[in-house]
């Protein structure tokens, strides 16, 4: 499978990072001494914070030999890891409070990400990153969430009355806690298609993280909401591949249980979700070379998840070029403007592709439709709101070109 694509035209230093997420022991850093020549060291450690993998990276390498990577290389990741260790210490402290508060207040609710998901899959929560807490509740108790919320010191985000509401959470602040929660009800935007609440409730699971019980996702649950989160935002941090590649080393997702995934992403999700899983497979093999046995390597042998590999390779790569490089066009205005352009299309391209046709209906309507960026470019008053509709285009393309 991994033959079938040509991963030598990467950036030497996004290879040589994704050869070190894959190393069993700093010993295995003698096997690629080529990637370790002519390497841009600044380049490198920002595509760590990119794709929010330095802790598992400084886990790798804090015993590795000067010889083969720089005394600062190694020390500006233990400076990150060391800080990612407080916030997840902080959001864990966070997570056990909030479970505590809605079960006394007769409120169910679901942890989807962060300390606990960290915990579940890496077996310790300073080896990933969480900038927030996401939480499932039913949506007959968002009312009662907010002013549960509201009472413990939390402040909503506010968004400007005419920008379209997320369809699927709610953000909130705590301004003295500087902690950000973001409260689901659902797990997806829609029209994706998902399982009740109390369905997920049913399969939940109960973490050993904290002294109070805290509630996640199953097993099934978390994989399929994790390929679904990492598929919906082009796998453009590889923070989400190497979860999925834990999850199946860890055999949590193996031939035990790949039948019943099949039957029910079906049943739940749609046929899309066999889209999903197979190009996620396949990404994740050919990246992480993640081991798939033969009843998983059924459903990943696809000709479009193969397409749309070669096209998520080209968005994560294009992605972190994007919010990294494009200080080295600034003496070129016109070749700053290309790139970026070039770059954001090769992004909405795979994006679009991995839509149904349904989907891409809907995202074009949207995309149609002014934003809270256009409004935050132009000041216009009420009355002439209108504008933003024949404008949008222009603002957006004003956004890509006047930071460069």
């Amino acid at each position: 499978m991994q033959n079938d694509f040509d991963l030598s035209k990467m950036p030497n230093e996004f290879r040589l990072l994704v050869e070190i997420m894959k190393m069993k022991n700093d010993k295995s850093i003698g096997a690629f001494k080529e990637l370790l020549t002519n390497t841009d060291w600044e380049f490198f450690l920002q595509l760590c914070i990119h794709h929010r993998v330095y802790p598992l990276l400084y886990s790798k390498l804090k015993n590795v030999d000067e010889r083969f990577i720089p005394k600062y290389v190694i020390e500006s990741l233990y400076q990150d890891y060391k800080k990612n260790t407080f916030q997840m210490l902080c959001l864990s402290g966070e997570m056990e409070n909030l479970s505590r508060l809605f079960y006394e207040n007769q409120i169910r609710l679901l942890f989807l990400k962060g300390p606990v998901i960290a915990f579940d899959i890496y077996g310790e929560i300073s080896l990933r990153t969480s900038k927030d807490l996401d939480i499932l509740v039913q949506k007959t108790d968002l009312n009662s969430v907010e002013e549960l919320l509201f009472s413990y010191g939390y402040e909503r985000e506010e968004l400007p009355d005419k920008v379209e509401k997320p369809k699927h959470h709610i953000t909130y602040f705590h301004p003295q806690k500087k902690i950000e929660i973001e409260i689901h009800w659902r797990l997806n935007p829609p029209p994706l298609k998902e399982p009740s609440f109390n369905e997920l409730w049913d399969r939940k699971r109960v973490s050993t993280l904290t002294s109070y019980q805290v509630f996640f996702l199953g097993e099934e649950d978390l994989f399929l909401f994790l390929i679904a989160h990492g598929s919906r935002h082009g796998w453009f941090r590889l923070r989400w591949l190497a979860d999925i590649d834990q999850i199946i080393r860890n055999k949590v997702i193996s031939s035990k249980n790949s039948l019943s995934l099949n039957t029910y992403q079906h049943q739940h999700l749609g046929g899309k979700a066999h889209l999903l899983i197979e190009h996620a497979l396949i990404l994740a093999s050919v990246l992480m070379k993640t081991p798939i046995n033969k009843e998983m390597y059924s459903l990943s042998t696809g000709k479009r998840s193969k397409k749309l590999v070669h096209l998520a390779i080209n968005s994560i790569i294009e992605k972190g070029h994007l919010e990294i490089h494009e200080a080295k066009f600034k003496k070129n205005y016109l070749l700053s403007i290309k790139s970026n352009l070039q770059r954001t299309f090769t992004i909405i391209h795979y994006n679009f592709s991995l839509m149904s046709s349904r989907q891409k209906f809907i995202y074009l309507e949207k995309r149609l439709k002014p934003s809270s960026e256009d409004i935050k470019t132009l000041k216009l008053p009420n009355s002439l709101y209108f504008l933003y509709y024949p404008l949008h285009p222009f603002l957006w393309f004003w956004r890509k070109t006047r930071s460069l």
